[in-house]
């Protein structure tokens, strides 16, 4: 797999409508790392397979759980508040960094648990996509599926 995944994340997140998607799937419950994982494997041609998705949740559950949703929640909070104090804004920032640096380091190991699985050739499937994201987020997954470029 040629382009790691945390380039390819923000290379596809900087793609119009890409963010909105992304945060619409975040307020479902959807883990975004996982799901820009599943988008990965699929422009990788790595077949969807049940046993490897339960894998990635086993890694990736517990970091969003422990490490990721806690920042988030705590920058969140902070966000009303820290328009009226800038000591506040300050942190918020810093804690902005913190979950953006602890989802690097989850797609980190995302790639490298995946790192080793078969690709396939031809054109992506969007099978993981399908997987990975809530059946009621039909229009954030249709703005998720991949262009014919190939990473």
């Amino acid at each position: 797999m040629s382009a790691d995944l945390w380039t390819f994340a923000t290379t596809l997140y900087a793609r119009p409508g890409v963010e909105a998607a992304c945060l619409e799937l975040q307020a479902a419950g959807a883990d975004v790392c996982l799901v820009l994982c599943g988008l990965w494997l699929d422009s990788r041609g790595v077949a969807y397979d049940p046993e490897r998705e339960a894998q990635l949740r086993r890694l990736a559950e517990p970091w969003q759980r422990e490490v990721v949703v806690p920042l988030r929640r705590l920058r969140q909070q902070w966000r009303q508040p820290a328009r009226q104090d800038p000591a506040l804004d300050a942190l918020r920032q810093q804690v902005k960094q913190l979950e953006l640096a602890a989802e690097r380091e989850q797609l980190h190991r995302l790639q490298a648990l995946a790192a080793t699985w078969p690709q396939q050739a031809g054109k992506p499937q969007g099978a993981w996509l399908r997987a990975l994201t809530p059946d009621a987020c039909s229009a954030a997954r249709q703005a998720l599926q991949m262009p014919t470029k190939t990473w």
